[in-house]
């Protein structure tokens, strides 16, 4: 019996990539001055960060609704199993819908709460890739995916927590003391919550803070999956941040795996952030 995955868009993998891949990747929608967009399919993250700087209004986002997951199970039927890999369930209710069409399909589906978002959401799904290519099944797959979830680390640095506090994402005192202090604040995933993890003055310092952090976790498991993650018209902090860490890569990975925040993180990260996810090496 087969194997077919699923996952939403929150984890920032374009539908070309899902298709070369063989993934399905479910948009949420984004809603931007009273038009819908479907995160990924009518929207790329380029579009998106064109249309945000002009918007009247900071954009929201929606949920996948259980009947859109449904759909999707009839379509793949019953003779294969399905592992369904969702965006952290304590910031959206998209895990739970997947649950909910799982037990009306009655199928061999396997849902999994990455606990993340971005990037830290991709190398999750990018390890189960790997281990459907090994040959595990469904069950397997899900299990080891729950067991090895919390050693996913993703810290961020972020231009303003303006976006997180309107998005309801973080709370305002912690919203102020960035933006009063005029500092570069760092945040991550702790519990499936965004978290401060600290604050700097000036990129160079938000940069030396970020490698500080994935030191403090216990660094970067380069066995396996990687990504990095920006937001915005253009790669170039990102590239900035590449190149100050260099001593962290160089040695370890000739490949640094890259993407860019879609619409449904882009509306509360903002544009400007630069994030690394990693399974921590212990």
């Amino acid at each position: 019996m087969s194997v077919k995955i699923i996952c939403d868009s929150a984890c920032d993998m374009t539908q070309a990539e899902a298709s070369e891949k063989d993934v399905i990747i479910l948009p949420l929608k984004t809603l931007i001055d009273g038009k819908e967009y479907r995160d990924g399919i009518d929207i790329d993250g380029a579009e998106f960060y064109r249309l945000l700087s002009t918007s009247k209004n900071l954009p929201t986002t929606s949920q996948i609704a259980p009947a859109e997951f449904l759909n999707v199970y009839n379509r793949i039927g019953k003779e294969e199993q399905i592992v369904v890999i969702s965006m952290s369930g304590a910031l959206s209710g998209t895990a739970q819908s997947a649950k909910i069409a799982a037990m009306e399909f009655g199928g061999e589906v396997y849902c999994v709460d990455s606990q993340n978002v971005t990037a830290g959401e991709r190398i999750l799904l990018e390890y189960a890739l790997r281990l459907r290519a090994q040959g595990l099944n469904g069950r397997e797959i899900a299990e080891e995916l729950e067991r090895i979830k919390d050693k996913i680390c993703i810290v961020a640095r972020v231009d303003t927590l303006e976006y997180l506090k309107k998005g309801g994402r973080l709370g305002t005192l912690a919203a102020i003391a960035g933006t009063v202090l005029n500092v570069k604040p760092v945040i991550g995933i702790a519990d499936g919550e965004v978290k401060i993890f600290g604050k700097a003055r000036g990129a160079k310092q938000s940069n030396n803070m970020l490698t500080k952090i994935i030191q403090e976790k216990g660094g970067i498991d380069f066995s396996m999956p990687l990504m990095l993650a920006y937001s915005g018209s253009d790669r170039s902090l990102l590239d900035d941040y590449i190149e100050c860490s260099r001593h962290i890569w160089e040695g370890n990975t000739e490949n640094l795996p890259v993407c860019i925040m879609g619409s449904t993180i882009g509306t509360h990260a903002g544009p400007g952030a630069v994030a690394v996810a990693f399974f921590v090496n212990k």
